[in-house]
């Protein structure tokens, strides 16, 4: 019984979370990058990134795109 409840548990609190953070927000999927700082080159990368529901396609595509991540070398 205690097995059960526990999955119980767990069924409902994912439910919920999911459905909360649905409300909220939009979620974009993809290796993405922001811009570098100019003084010191610091940048975030992500693959999911959580967008305000307020915020275009258009200014999230300034601030967050896959052309911001540096290019990676490989060395031969």
């Amino acid at each position: 019984m205690s097995k059960s409840l526990n999955m119980k548990n767990i069924l409902i609190v994912l439910i919920c979370s999911l459905f909360l953070a649905n409300c909220s927000n939009r979620y974009v999927l993809g290796t993405k990058c922001t811009s570098p700082d100019k003084a010191t080159g610091a940048y975030e990368k992500s693959f999911i990134w959580s967008v305000d529901r307020t915020m275009n396609d258009a200014s999230f595509g300034k601030r967050i795109s896959k052309e911001n991540c540096p290019k990676v070398v490989k060395k031969s």
